[in-house]
């Protein structure tokens, strides 16, 4: 019984670190995403550093991706950037790949 409990734990063990890899990726996709962003509405270095870190924290308002959609949607508009959903999104997309590409690279 041993031999199945050590398989369960290290089950659960490997679980545990592809879900804070994931969670990892994904807060390091926003910081880039929010970075993304203040770019495209010319905030100084200070804002832009502030901006990111509210966009990883909009990602903890609801499950998915919605939450941050929505404010970069928001915000951009109101800043004047003509920017839509599809636009947030395929933005989105690009900084997964670009913050995935850089935990593969630090391991």
């Amino acid at each position: 019984m041993t031999t199945f409990d050590d398989r369960e734990r290290a089950f659960e063990n490997m679980f545990a670190n592809d879900q804070e890899l994931q969670f990892r990726i994904q807060a390091r996709r926003n910081r880039l995403l929010g970075e993304w962003a203040a770019v495209k509405m010319g905030l100084t270095p200070e804002e832009t550093d502030a901006y990111a870190k509210a966009v990883v924290q909009a990602d903890f308002e609801e499950a998915g991706d919605e939450d941050v959609i929505r404010k970069l949607v928001g915000d951009m508009t109101s800043a004047g950037i003509d920017i839509d959903e599809a636009g947030v999104r395929a933005a989105l997309d690009e900084q997964a790949v670009i913050a995935r590409r850089m935990f593969i690279e630090a391991q």
